[in-house]
Order: C-alpha cells, then sequence, then structure tokens
C-alpha cells in the first residue's frame, strides 16, 4: 500500500528531519541549519508564537527582504496554523498600513533595517500590531521551550499573498497547506525530469518573498528536502554567487537574467552544477534566450506561467520547446503542468474552439481558498472550482496557451504586477491634474514601463516633476509612472469610458500582442 502523499508544512519537516538530519535546510551569508536542527527550532517558534498569544488562523505579518529569519517563522506558524502574510519591501507606508489593518495582524516581524519603515507604517493606524524586531525575535526563539503543538491539516490556512487590485487596494489571497504541496503528487508521477530532485541539489532563493515566485521556492526546497540558499534581494552578483555555492536551481524573471548574463563576471563563474533555470513573469526575449544558452550552457530552461491565486506554475514551455532558432511554441506560455485543467471561455462561459481568443481559466488543487474577507471578489474569481486568470489568450491544438492581452488592464513592469486603477487613485489627487488613465508601455530592460497620461486642469501647465514626486510620497517606486503624456482630452467611448486600448495603441504598433 503506498505512502500518503504528504500535504503540510508539520509533515515535511518532520519526514526531513527523519531521513536527511544532517543535510543543510536554510542558508544565508554563511548561516546555516540543518533540518535536524530546524525541527527543534521550529517547535521554538512555535512556542514563542503562542506565548504572543498567536492561534490557529491568526495573522502574522513579515516586513523585511528575504530573510532565513522570514523562512523559519513561516515554516513554523504553518506548522500551527498561524497564517504568514510578507508583505513587499518597496511598498510606501500607507500600503504597508493597509495590508496590516486588513489583515489584522498581532504580529508584526521585521527585517533589519525596517524599523522606521514599520514605524511609519504603524504610525498611521489606530490599532497596529505588536513590532517584534530580528534581533528580539531571535532572543525570544532561543530561550522559548521546544513544546509540542497540534499540527495544522491540509486544508489550514498559511499563506496570505497581496495581490495588486484592480480597484485601488490590493486583495490577500489564501493559501492553504494543501494549494502549496498538492500538485507535487501528479507531477512525480508524471515523471517529468524537472519534478525529481536529487538530495544533494540547492536552490537559489533571491526573487521578492512578497511573492510567491519568491516564497514558492522556499516552499519548494522544504518539500524536496533540499538545501535553500537564501539572499535578501536580487543581485546579479549575489545570483553568480549563488551558482559558484552550487546551486541547481533558480526562479528569475527575464529582465533580471539579462543582467545575470551580461554581468562581467558572468563570463568567468563555474554554472556548471545548474540543472534548471525557471522563469516567469514575462515570455523571454529571443536574443536573450541565445544568450543565456550560451552563457549557462549545461542548464534546461522552464518558462513558468501563474499567478499567486493559483500558487504559481499551472503552465510550463519545458526545455525540448525552447528552440535557438525560434519557433511557434516560444511564443506561448506552454501548456498544462500535471494536475491542472487549462480553458479558454467565451463571454458567454462556454469553452471557445482552439485558436480563439477569449479567457483562459485554471482548475486545480492549487487554486486559492479566497480573497481575505472578499466574498463577491472570490465568488466572481473563482467560479464553480475555476480561477478567472483575467488574461486573453487561445489555446492550440496541442494544448499550448498563448497569451495575447490582460483583460484587466494590469502592467508587468520587471515582474511586479501594476494595476492602473490603483496609481490613477494615487495620482489624481494632485492640484494641477484634472484627468488621468495609466498605462504600460513596452521597455527593453522591464518588458513594460508605466506611463501616465494626464489631461491637466483649465489654466494649469502641467509639472510633470511634481506628479512623479507626489506619487512617490504614495506607491511603491516601481508604480511610479516612468513618462507622461499630457493630453487635451482623454479619448472615450460612447458610454464616456476611457479607451486605454488607443491611449496603448501608438506605442504597441507593430508588435503581435499587448504584453511584452
Amino acid at each position: 500500500m503506498s505512502e500518503e502523499p504528504k500535504l503540510s508544512f508539520d509533515q515535511f519537516i518532520r519526514h526531513w528531519a527523519k531521513e536527511r538530519p544532517g543535510h543543510t535546510a536554510l542558508e544565508q551569508d554563511g548561516a546555516a541549519i540543518t533540518f535536524g536542527e530546524f525541527e527543534e527550532r521550529s517547535r521554538k517558534i512555535v512556542a514563542m508564537l503562542a506565548a504572543h498569544g498567536i492561534a490557529k488562523g491568526d495573522r502574522v505579518a513579515w516586513l523585511g527582504k528575504n530573510s532565513r529569519l522570514y523562512f523559519e517563522l513561516f515554516y513554523s506558524a504553518a506548522r500551527m496554523g498561524a497564517v504568514m502574510v510578507p508583505i513587499g519591501w518597496r511598498l510606501a507606508a500607507p500600503e504597508v498600513a493597509f495590508i496590516l489593518g486588513d489583515t489584522g495582524a498581532k504580529l508584526l516581524f521585521i527585517g533589519e533595517g525596517f524599523e522606521k519603515a514599520a514605524a511609519k507604517a504603524c504610525g498611521q493606524m489606530e490599532s497596529p500590531p505588536e513590532v517584534i524586531s530580528t534581533p528580539d525575535a531571535q532572543e525570544a526563539i532561543d530561550s522559548a521551550g521546544a513544546d509540542d503543538f497540534e499540527p495544522a491539516g491540509p486544508d489550514d490556512a498559511v499563506l496570505q499573498l497581496y495581490t495588486s487590485g484592480t480597484t485601488g487596494n490590493p486583495k490577500g489571497a489564501v493559501l492553504t497547506n494543501r494549494n502549496l504541496f498538492a500538485l507535487r503528487v501528479p507531477s512525480e508521477e508524471e515523471g517529468q525530469p524537472w519534478s525529481h530532485f536529487d538530495e544533494d541539489e540547492a536552490i537559489l532563493v533571491c526573487m521578492p518573498c512578497a511573492h510567491i515566485g519568491g516564497t514558492g521556492l522556499g516552499i519548494m526546497a522544504m518539500s524536496s528536502g533540499i538545501r535553500a540558499i537564501v539572499q535578501a534581494e536580487f543581485t546579479p552578483d549575489g545570483v553568480l554567487d549563488g551558482f559558484e555555492q552550487g546551486i541547481t536551481r533558480l526562479f528569475i524573471v527575464p529582465a533580471a537574467l539579462q543582467m545575470v548574463v551580461q554581468h562581467p563576471r558572468a563570463k568567468t563563474t563555474d554554472m556548471s552544477a545548474i540543472k534548471y533555470v525557471l522563469y516567469g513573469a514575462a515570455p523571454i526575449p529571443l536574443d536573450l534566450l541565445r544568450e543565456a544558452v550560451k552563457t549557462v550552457p549545461d542548464a534546461g530552461f522552464l518558462q513558468c506561467y501563474g499567478m499567486t491565486e493559483t500558487t504559481g506554475t499551472i503552465a510550463a514551455l519545458p526545455p525540448e520547446d525552447h528552440d535557438l532558432d525560434g519557433n511557434q511554441r516560444m511564443k506561448s506560455a506552454g501548456k498544462a503542468v500535471p494536475g491542472v485543467e487549462l480553458k479558454v471561455i467565451g463571454e458567454d462561459g462556454q469553452e471557445l474552439p482552439r485558436g480563439e481568443v477569449g479567457e483562459l481559466i485554471c482548475r486545480s488543487p492549487s487554486n486559492m481558498a479566497g480573497y481575505w474577507n472578499l466574498p463577491e471578489a472570490t465568488e466572481s474569481s473563482l467560479v464553480d472550482g475555476w480561477m478567472h486568470t483575467g488574461d486573453a489568450a487561445y489555446m492550440d491544438e496541442d494544448g499550448y496557451v498563448y497569451i495575447q492581452d490582460r483583460m484587466k488592464d494590469m502592467i508587468i513592469s520587471g515582474g511586479e504586477n501594476v494595476y492602473p486603477a490603483q496609481v490613477e487613485s494615487a495620482i489624481y489627487g494632485h492640484p494641477q491634474i484634472a484627468e488621468v488613465a495609466v498605462i504600460g508601455v513596452p521597455d527593453e530592460t522591464w518588458g513594460e514601463a508605466v506611463k501616465a497620461c494626464i489631461v491637466p486642469k483649465a489654466g494649469e501647465e502641467l509639472d510633470e516633476a511634481s506628479v512623479i514626486a507626489w506619487t512617490k510620497e504614495r506607491l511603491a517606486g516601481f508604480k511610479v509612472p516612468r513618462s507622461i503624456d499630457v493630453l487635451d482630452v482623454m479619448p472615450r467611448n460612447a458610454s464616456g469610458k476611457i479607451l486605454r486600448k488607443d491611449l496603448r495603441a501608438p506605442y504597441w504598433q507593430g508588435r503581435e500582442r499587448q504584453v511584452n
């Protein structure tokens, strides 16, 4: 009789502590902890959280860059069913305060150097959480007892990631243990090479932990029993250091990959250990693929398509479909990974014939439990078990998915999601502005750049620098417009709605699709 699949952090932590007690679980800046050591430390963290009044279902927040401490807190909170909420460290104080207030987090752990940011955000709240610095957290963990506890089950929530909202405020996607681990089983059963992990492997975690692309790699490492090398943030030098430390896999956005392969050190760095380069958030330009394959010749390249609400990858373009001469499939996001169903539907909700463009929807055990405290948004996005991605796409006869446009106007800049409505809301109060519409325009480095199209108030001469400074005070830097177009009048349809597609059209002329 086959063993029941593991579907919780508690199961994986206990399993690897028993099977690979001396193997490194997490390391950062040369400091490491083994699976055996972590099992005991994790129980101490559970006891520390309980001493601070944390119980199953409570939210615990993290504000900071990637950190070994963050992953220790996350894994341990998940064992007891407390929900970790990593907050993007680039966010402005009002954005951080909103997320803290929305979650009702009782505790906010902060990475080193984020004391002022936390104080500023908490200063804008009526009921701020208790703030615990990294040194204080370490001290509290060391002095706690490694007590027993009631472990969380597969369907308990353990992670809440915030996605930029189309209507202004971000939404918290609630993910359970099952969401995080269920797709491992069909992937292993299908025997895909990249689903198999040798015990001496190591994965690099350098993408932001507030994204599924960052935290998700820590989850992958823990469930596979391999070493996770954590770096505070992405830098080209850091990735090259990771290669020299023997990483076998990493996830990276194409803009970041370009910086790595074009770095002077890339020519002399030993990259022979790398097995797979996973990339996502944007397709890979053919010239960059050629350069990357030349630089990392032994690696298989995998494009991963997914979203926070699907717990990451739901479609993948495997290495054998990557062609240095270019081919039709390289324009796709790949095909459904094992355990996932994808289809393209029309406005009536019915599946469209292959080749016709409609909305891509997904059914999978990794679809989120729902949006936190937003039943209507959950109901409109998760329909009869199918997650509506908001991406316009078509599917070919072989099941490969071709993304054509975003149905919700989202901009992806350097792998970060930017929703025009949130940027417009931040800009709108500027005293010189009558109307504003935000669009994404092609950018060779970041894929897309944020542009604000503005109609000034009558008699006002727009000061572009002051608009950018105004926005910077209210939003994260990656959401701030890189450029501004001043218009006399906004293009509108018969019902008065601003026609973003007309604003975007001149910038995307001559391109096959409206995503870069």
